[in-house]
């Protein structure tokens, strides 16, 4: 169960969000919110590309001061962190309210080192999001897994592959399985 502060806090994220988005565009909100939220700038990560439907987001990760380690390529954490939130907080604002979305897990693959600006691409398609709504009124709860590629600007050299699995559950029965679960320990 969570804290009486940290309920304060996502009301406070929630009633934030809700009046910015009364101004803002949800693709808009998405890219800048990312980019300026302090978790997601010590990733050294940029969205640079959000399409209006929040299928497509382009993120870049520029060799920097700030990432770089011992042999001059970009730290692996900073690949990592830059790609870990983008999927699931995508897919929550592609599903919406009704749905509950997690990371559940995540490996990455480094193939070569990045020295150079590397980008990734995330992308959902109708038929994907589609088939989660559907199995998820089936089933009550999916996972999911996506391929990822942290790449060179022409997508020509690989840099590390990720696969992600994420959870994605109907709300009322995700609530319900957890008051079970309080209720059973």
């Amino acid at each position: 169960m969570s804290s009486p502060t940290t309920q304060k806090i996502d009301y406070m994220y929630a009633t934030f969000a809700k009046f910015l988005k009364k101004y803002f565009k949800k693709h808009t909100l998405f890219k800048h919110g990312f980019n300026l939220s302090p978790m997601y700038k010590r990733s050294t990560g940029k969205i640079y590309d959000c399409s209006e439907d929040l299928m497509n987001v382009k993120i870049k990760i520029p060799l920097s001061y700030k990432n770089k380690n011992y042999v001059g390529s970009i730290f692996g954490g900073s690949l990592t962190s830059a790609t870990d939130p983008i999927y699931m907080i995508q897919l929550m604002q592609i599903l919406g309210e009704n749905y509950v979305v997690w990371d559940k897990a995540s490996t990455i693959k480094f193939k070569r080192p990045a020295k150079e600006t590397v980008y990734s691409e995330f992308n959902f398609t109708a038929y994907e999001i589609d088939k989660i709504k559907e199995d998820v009124l089936l089933n009550n709860e999916i996972d999911i897994t996506k391929d990822l590629l942290i790449t060179n600007k022409d997508k020509t050299v690989v840099f590390a592959e990720l696969v992600k699995t994420i959870y994605i559950a109907d709300k009322q029965f995700y609530k319900h399985k957890r008051k079970q679960k309080q209720i059973n320990n």
